[in-house]
């Protein structure tokens, strides 16, 4: 059913990359949470009317304000997909997250809304009686309501998975939310049915199982929607993807120092940097960094930028004690990797030089890896000495940093 909908809806509907057929998919979600959220809040509002239930009341009110979030999330991914301008020259893709923030907010707000009223209703409890058949309307009303809601919560994460959207994947989990919330209260009317003399308010009770379910779910989502706006680590498979690509290249013979910026959903700028052998060509090299440029470009609409660093490979001594040092490394920390290795020779002592990428919270510190590398790599006899630069790894891949 889902790509049914995509077929008669989105022109070109596959080509998941294309910014334009992107924001088809999220404006097709976002109709049809308008559309399904509009009946949902008109046939719960007339069943708590009819009731007299506060928390089928609060509710519709919910299923009011989800509406009102498909809303925000059509404006949201139609500004997202706004070109990139002077005042914004990455382009506009993190409305987005803004977009799902904002839902989530509304979360919070329609929980701690009905919090205090079913805490009031619990408070000034006065026991009546409601006919069996406006139970039996109520029981019917809500199991449709639940049956929408799964629809609801399946179509969004569908369409969340495909276009790989924040905001419709927050939008699934708040579907999710309401049929279980929605499922409370089918339980507890159908406890009415049976039981008429109960000695506090089981609506009122439901009403705060139920916000407090909310509460905690709009508190799960703020901090989903917030981290891409702070900065996480890419998709792992996405990263070893390229990568793969980079390293069929025959020119290149390393890479590392990975880094990654995601301005949305789509829009990755990434830097690196290759090791390439310093006896060949400049333009040829060169030739073959554009290359991967390029290809990286095209297939996965990455800006990528490498940095090209030489390093000889044709001298024996400097082979030798690359060797020796990298397998020194490897036995303070197996995650401990080396790149940028050279020999600076001069009249009095050598340098070795080179960089070192660790993890982060790392529990030895850089004087005794320097001290550890100089007992088990330098001669007595030798004047060497090692000037390392310490970094870490901006995206947590394996083998991430891997050198000739």
């Amino acid at each position: 059913m889902v790509n049914l909908m995509r077929r008669l809806w989105i022109r070109n509907y596959e080509n998941i990359g294309e910014e334009k057929v992107r924001t088809a998919h999220g404006k097709l979600a976002s109709f049809f949470g308008i559309f399904s959220n509009m009946i949902l809040f008109a046939i719960k509002l007339f069943a708590g009317i009819l009731s007299g239930s506060i928390a089928i009341i609060a509710d519709s009110i919910n299923n009011l304000s989800d509406m009102a979030s498909s809303v925000i999330t059509l404006v949201g991914f139609k500004l997202a997909s706004a070109p990139a301008d002077k005042e914004h020259p990455y382009g506009h893709q993190r409305i987005e997250y803004i977009t799902g923030l904002v839902v989530s907010i509304i979360i919070l707000f329609v929980g701690g809304s009905l919090l205090k009223t079913s805490i009031e209703k619990m408070i000034g409890y006065e026991p009546t009686q409601v006919d069996a058949i406006v139970l039996y309307i109520s029981i019917g009303i809500l199991s449709v309501s639940i049956l929408i809601k799964i629809w609801q919560a399946y179509f969004n994460y569908k369409m969340g998975k495909i276009i790989n959207s924040v905001a419709l994947k927050a939008t699934s989990k708040d579907s999710l939310n309401d049929c279980i919330s929605t499922s409370v209260l089918l339980i507890g009317n159908i406890v009415l049915l049976f039981t008429t003399d109960l000695p506090f308010s089981l609506d009122g009770l439901l009403g705060i199982f139920v916000s407090l379910f909310i509460l905690i779910s709009g508190i799960k989502l703020i901090k989903e929607t917030i981290n891409p706006l702070i900065g996480v680590s890419t998709n792992e498979e996405f990263v070893k993807t390229i990568l793969s690509i980079i390293k069929e290249n025959p020119y290149v013979l390393g890479y590392h120092d990975l880094v990654c910026h995601m301005y949305g959903p789509t829009k990755c700028f990434m830097t690196i940097h290759i090791e390439v052998d310093a006896n060949q060509t400049m333009l040829e090299v060169h030739d073959a960094i554009d290359n991967i440029e390029r290809t990286i470009q095209e297939k996965f609409g990455v800006d990528l930028t490498i940095h090209m660093d030489p390093i000889e490979i044709s001298d024996e001594e400097t082979n030798v004690l690359r060797q020796r040092v990298k397998e020194v490394i490897k036995e303070i920390h197996p995650k401990l990797s080396m790149h940028d290795f050279r020999i600076v020779k001069g009249p009095t002592h050598t340098n070795i030089i080179f960089d070192l990428a660790r993890p982060y919270k790392f529990e030895i510190s850089d004087a005794d890896i320097l001290r550890i590398l100089q007992e088990q790599v330098v001669e007595e006899d030798k004047k060497v000495y090692f000037i390392v630069h310490f970094d870490y790894q901006f995206i947590e891949v394996e083998n991430i940093e891997e050198e000739y």
